[in-house]
């Protein structure tokens, strides 16, 4: 990857009902719109690599979402509400001049993904998930599965009152796999919002006592990729489960073994041949 990456892309800003979200681009918007969504603890530069391979053929665009880095951390719990994070993707694509765009999702971003999917699917043309099961998935897990119960200990210590004295940015970037580029993520976590970060945990993780979902079933309309790495000790594998039930559309489903929960830096050449055959097909 040309190191210079930070110099090339082109910042911008979307305004989300008063919410001031930045983003990054590179390529021609010529091209078919990506969008890539960040989630817990991160920002935009997590997804360099795959901006950099990608950009020959379509316009690529990652977003810092709202509480991160350069992105508006408005106050209180209910604006990190779902609705608000997939109206801040939505008013990126739209202040862009887009009518649809592929999404790339990974973790929190994932869920927004997979929300926006569900909330707003004429907006999606294709939908690619890494390590983010469906929402539906994860809550029978939770409900379920005392594996699963056990390793979600951080999201219960996340929801508690205070919980975000005890972070800094020091400690949140030594969460990341991408360790060459450690200094990149404490910049922008000591730019962001620790109490924003934790309210994504506070206003959507499932809390106890876990119950399955049974509402009607929303079924995602866009072909989806789903990529998981199987040593994910936040998000078990037990989750992906039935989630073709949930895609009214092509799935398919990629495991890769040797990878945790940042599957994109512990296997990227992987993850980028898999990206580029499934969009390619």
């Amino acid at each position: 990857m040309d190191p210079d990456i930070k110099e090339r892309v082109e910042h911008g800003y979307a305004d989300s009902k008063g919410v001031k979200i930045h983003f990054v681009a590179l390529g021609s918007k010529e091209n078919p719109l990506i969008v890539f969504i960040h989630g817990f603890p991160d920002f935009w530069y997590s997804w360099k690599d795959l901006m950099e391979d990608l950009s020959n053929d379509y316009y690529v665009v990652a977003i810092d979402q709202r509480g991160y880095n350069l992105s508006d951390k408005p106050k209180g719990v209910k604006n990190y509400s779902l609705n608000f994070l997939v109206g801040d993707v939505i008013a990126v694509i739209h202040h862009l001049s887009f009518k649809r765009a592929i999404i790339i999702g990974h973790d929190w971003g994932g869920a927004v993904a997979w929300a926006l999917a569900m909330m707003s699917p004429q907006i999606l043309e294709k939908l690619i998930i890494l390590n983010s099961p469906h929402p539906r998935g994860l809550r029978h897990e939770l409900a379920t599965n005392p594996e699963q119960q056990k390793n979600s200990q951080y999201a219960r210590s996340f929801q508690m009152a205070g919980a975000s004295k005890y972070l800094t940015a020091e400690k949140l970037a030594s969460m990341l796999s991408d360790t060459a580029n450690i200094k990149e993520y404490i910049e922008a976590f000591k730019r962001s919002d620790f109490e924003a970060m934790l309210n994504y945990y506070k206003q959507n993780y499932p809390r106890e006592p876990y119950m399955s979902d049974l509402s009607p079933v929303i079924k995602v309309k866009a072909p989806v990729l789903l990529i998981h790495g199987l040593d994910d000790k936040f998000l078990l594998a037990g989750a992906l489960n039935h989630t073709w039930e949930w895609v009214e559309n092509d799935f398919t489903l990629v495991t890769i073994a040797d990878a945790g929960h940042f599957v994109h830096h512990d296997n990227p050449q992987l993850v980028k041949r898999t990206i580029e055959m499934w969009l390619n097909k």
